[in-house]
């Protein structure tokens, strides 16, 4: 039986956590993400978790002493933002190194300086090559809803890597929301025991984690992390089908959304997607023929699904909530032109920037992409590679 409530992002990551029941927490406050953690502290305080709760001194060691857990056998998840993630740096390359399941949702702010508290996407676009996968959200109930599915996902046998589910900071970590809960027990059912292959208290099976790896065998394990993200795809929609049996959502790799006869495209990802589906909306109602592509799962990169859901446009507009300093364009648009060339798609596609350092994105900075894709897609010419949406003369 579901219960409704209304959330903040925050409180309904802080709710999965709960019902995920994990057996390690490790915890360390940063904004905007703090409140995620006080809210499950509390959880802990009231009983209404068996979990280990580490309060740790900064991010490195949350990172650590999640690495810690998960090598010893337990479930572990953690949470951050921003120059947190970046604190953590050296220790997240290691989890996904050692093929640690561990679940942290990140809540996205603008990486300092100057110093900011507010959502972009600099800090998980920082870190998208570290081999982690990431599953970003577009409100409070996909927040909820990857937090737990991310679970599954990560402990898959044939995976074993560790995932960020990322909302965007205060838009919806701090914003109330309808979130429709599972009940705790359907969650208990759903992402199950947790039984670690190799684990560092087996003195039956002793293993060795984390030990030097020169030239004889690194080039190797990496070649082995590269093959693991190989089956991750497959195993999101296979969990993303089954909890959608669970919970009548369902989720896939992208959603598209009145694509079936556009001719232009814009694609994103995060919060910003509720905004541009309204404007696809009121184009729509005015007769152009547009739509929209929401990427959910940014790692591993959905290339086949994204290629094949552009076949027929005409024009694309790319989104970035970060800037990639020095390249083409923004991290999403660099992926997407990537999955375009060279495989028989020939399809103008421009990018902008927009919403750094938590800056809002309206209605008409959303339209006026649109507009400049009319002249794309009539011309088939590009005037600007990179624009900026939003940013003041």
């Amino acid at each position: 039986m579901s219960k409704i409530m209304g959330l903040s992002g925050n409180e309904a990551v802080a709710h999965a956590m709960r019902q995920i029941n994990p057996d390690v927490v490790a915890a360390y406050p940063i904004t905007p993400q703090t409140e995620l953690m006080h809210q499950f502290a509390e959880f802990h305080s009231d009983g209404l978790v068996d979990t280990e709760l580490v309060l740790v001194e900064s991010e490195h060691s949350a990172m650590s002493a999640s690495i810690g857990a998960a090598a010893a056998g337990a479930r572990a998840m953690t949470a951050t933002s921003a120059n947190g993630l970046a604190l953590m740096w050296e220790v997240v390359y290691i989890a996904a190194s050692l093929r640690l399941p561990i679940v942290m949702p990140v809540i996205n702010r603008a990486l300092s300086g100057p110093i900011n508290i507010h959502c972009d996407h600099s800090d998980t676009m920082g870190a998208r090559d570290s081999g982690w996968i990431q599953i970003f959200s577009e409100n409070c109930q996909e927040a909820y809803d990857n937090a737990i599915m991310a679970v599954k996902i990560s402990e898959n046998k044939d995976i074993l890597l560790p995932t960020m589910i990322t909302l965007d900071g205060f838009i919806l970590s701090h914003t109330l929301e309808r979130v429709e809960l599972l009940d705790d027990d359907q969650v208990t059912k759903f992402v199950g025991e947790y039984h670690a292959q190799h684990s560092l208290l087996n003195v039956e099976q002793p293993v060795t984690y984390g030990p030097l790896d020169l030239q004889d065998y690194y080039f190797e394990h990496k070649r082995q992390q590269v093959e693991a993200m190989t089956h991750v795809l497959p195993v999101i929609e296979q969990v993303s089908q089954e909890y959608g049996r669970l919970s009548d959502r369902d989720y896939g790799l992208i959603e598209k959304y009145r694509l079936e006869d556009a001719e232009r495209v814009i694609i994103l990802m995060g919060s910003s997607v509720g905004t541009a589906k309204d404007v696809v909306d009121d184009l729509r109602n005015e007769g152009e023929k547009v739509g929209l592509i929401k990427i959910r799962v940014y790692r591993p990169f959905p290339y086949d699904t994204i290629r094949e859901a552009l076949n027929s446009v005409k024009a694309v507009a790319v989104l970035d909530r970060a800037v990639s300093f020095g390249t083409y364009g923004g991290p999403v648009y660099t992926d997407i032109r990537a999955t375009l060339f060279g495989n028989g798609v020939s399809l103008p596609i421009t990018n902008y920037i927009y919403g750094l350092g938590g800056r809002d994105i309206d209605k008409a900075q959303i339209r006026s992409a649109f507009d400049d894709l009319k002249h794309i897609a009539k011309t088939g010419k590009v005037k600007q590679e990179l624009g900026f949406l939003g940013l003041r003369d």
